[in-house]
């Protein structure tokens, strides 16, 4: 719980360059600070403050941004997040000419990123982060030769990708299993997806479609979060479309455990129901 500096102000430090800090990007301070440059450009990347039209202004080409989509598809605070959670197979960067509207702004330049089946919000964000900055070099060279285009972005093709409240990981056990997976890895490392077991919070860190039943079990429909079988392999749970198996998941106050040491340490038993409510 304590505060720590960021990579970018602990890179600054490190190479003795200038670092302004602020706490609001619009406020009078800030903007006298950013007006003293008399930058040709501003660059945002993955900051969290609107940046008002004042700020917009001040540059004298203009301000770009680095956006974790291919716009106009999930515009907002969490791209990579709802990505994942929508069972997208593809995603990628875009660089923007920012106006006031949120993300709406004309495009430079885009790359696309295939996702694949055990990527989650934390080996996605480290491969979108690497091919963007690749791709701010790439538009800040073309701005320089003056060889840049702006693509105006397609209204009807927009969709929106809203910062995740920790309700939004919240897993559904009458959803299909499919789609549980999708939710566990689109909100791996916040907020979590999570169900409640024996009064407390039970996060799922590790899902897998392809479970492994007995001959006992295997083709076993039960009731939308009940537990089916339970193995070496992890705890099988029946979805509204599917069943889905465990394999890594965290009591509140606990550390993450694999499913075998859970199965140990809790004695669940085949018939017991994993809650969405407590």
């Amino acid at each position: 719980m304590n505060l720590i500096p960021t990579p970018v102000k602990q890179l600054s430090l490190e190479f003795n360059l200038p670092l302004y800090q602020t706490g609001d990007i619009n406020s009078r301070d800030s903007l006298e600070f950013l007006k003293s440059l008399h930058p040709d450009l501003l660059c945002v990347v993955a900051f969290g403050q609107i940046l008002s039209q004042s700020v917009l202004e001040i540059p004298q080409i203009f301000c770009l941004n680095l956006h974790a989509s291919l716009l106009p598809k999930y515009r907002g605070a969490a791209p990579i997040n709802w990505a994942l959670i929508r069972g997208e197979n593809q995603t990628g960067v875009s660089i923007i000419k920012m106006v006031k509207k949120l993300d709406a702004g004309p495009i430079i330049l885009q790359r696309s990123l295939d996702i694949k089946d055990n990527d989650d919000t934390q080996t996605l964000e480290d491969k979108l982060s690497n091919l963007g900055a690749d791709l701010v070099l790439e538009a800040l060279d073309l701005i320089q030769a003056k060889k840049f285009n702006l693509t105006i972005q397609d209204e009807s093709k927009k969709s929106l990708a809203p910062k995740l409240k920790k309700i939004d990981g919240l897993i559904d056990w009458e959803k299909s299993a499919q789609e549980i997976a999708n939710l566990t890895r689109g909100c791996a490392g916040w907020p979590g997806a999570f169900i409640y077991f024996r009064g407390k919070i039970l996060k799922i860190h590790r899902v897998s479609l392809q479970a492994k039943y007995s001959e006992a079990n295997e083709g076993t429909v039960g009731s939308p979060g009940e537990i089916l079988e339970i193995s070496k392999e992890g705890i099988v749970v029946a979805t509204g479309n599917g069943n889905l198996l465990i394999e890594e998941l965290q009591v509140e106050g606990k550390k993450r455990i694999n499913a075998s040491e859970f199965i140990s340490g809790y004695k669940i038993s085949v018939g017991e129901i994993l809650n969405k409510e407590k």
